[in-house]
């Protein structure tokens, strides 16, 4: 059985990635209780009361620890890769991977030297059971050749309970980094695509003006080879609204769309996971909350096996590199151009 630990307690995606590690069949070693946040080690104190906290140095000297899966402050993630990647382990990371261009560097450097797994878990992907189905729909030709993705990542700001790294850039990375790496992800997937342009980028304080750096909303248009897509992330999620987001994936296709509505359909259908189909056939409503989540198994085949079926380690670099061209050619909306 694969062993793994979790270190890196300060945001609350560490509660999805032990949980579902665990029920693909690894075991968790431990954690460290370290953190920024301690309602995020509270909760996950709470969700897993059978682990034990055990010092980080012990977990990455441990040699029948396999894995290191991380949710800490997004500048330290990168770090905390390289150390355990140079230990011997393989690493699963929230997303973003890495906040600038040199850890990146570092980070790719470290896989070729080491010969480790880098992966990001893109939760908007790997984590919404309406996107495995819209996978199936997509590999088995169902609508077509993919020529378009529209992807949008609202979230709700929750700013009375964000630790302070949140507002900060240099600790976040900036949203484009932070929160469009999912859409970025998903567009190249979708598509069928290896690599892409950014045509153009923005962000914007329209909401929190008292904390100049931060942004609030960010949108990214991108082209490939094959196809083209458009992105908007933003932090205005309503507290009427019963879900943290209506993130919404919108596929393209020579022969029909697909709409993933990922968290609420509002005004409709109760739960999550509700994927929206138009093709040659008619319209059609699937409800995708029993679908089974693969990523995860597939990790740990990759882990097991040596191989790439979860997410190609050059796909995890190239939807991080754009995410940081993304934000680095970011123009500022309300402020003069340059």
């Amino acid at each position: 059985m694969i062993r793994f630990a979790a270190i890196g307690l300060d945001h609350r995606h560490i509660y999805h990635m032990v949980a579902e590690l665990s029920a693909a069949g690894a075991e968790c070693a431990g954690y460290c209780p370290s953190t920024s946040d301690p309602r995020v080690l509270a909760g996950f104190r709470e969700r897993f009361p059978h682990l034990e906290p055990v010092d980080r140095r012990r977990l990455l000297e441990d040699p029948t620890i396999a894995v290191v899966c991380s949710a800490a402050i997004p500048r330290d993630r990168a770090g905390i890769a390289i150390e355990a990647m140079r230990r011997g382990k393989d690493v699963m990371v929230d997303k973003p991977g890495v906040t600038t261009s040199a850890q990146l560097a570092a980070v790719e450097a470290c896989v070729a030297e080491t010969g480790r797994i880098f992966s990001v878990c893109f939760s908007e992907r790997f984590v919404v059971r309406a996107a495995e189905v819209a996978a199936r729909i997509v590999a088995d030709g169902g609508i077509g050749t993919v020529v378009q993705t529209i992807g949008i990542g609202p979230h709700r700001l929750n700013r009375a309970i964000r630790p302070a790294w949140f507002f900060d850039p240099a600790a976040y990375g900036g949203i484009l980094v932070d929160i469009a790496s999912h859409q970025i992800d998903q567009f190249l997937f979708f598509t069928g695509s290896t690599d892409a342009v950014i045509v153009a980028s923005a962000v914007a304080n329209h909401a929190v003006r008292d904390i100049p750096a931060f942004a609030d909303f960010g949108e990214i248009l991108l082209r490939s080879d094959r196809a083209s897509g458009y992105i908007r992330v933003d932090w205005y999620t309503p507290d009427g609204l019963p879900a943290w987001g209506d993130g919404r994936l919108t596929i393209l296709g020579t022969d029909g769309t697909i709409e993933l509505r990922k968290y609420v359909d509002i005004a409709g259908r109760p739960g999550a996971d509700h994927v929206f189909v138009a093709d040659r056939k008619g319209t059609r409503h699937i409800d995708a909350s029993a679908e089974p989540l693969t990523y995860f198994r597939h990790f740990l085949d990759d882990v097991r096996d040596r191989s790439e079926s979860a997410m190609p380690q050059s796909h995890v670099f190239r939807v991080t590199r754009l995410s940081l061209e993304a934000e680095a050619r970011a123009a500022r909306i309300g402020q003069p151009a340059a």
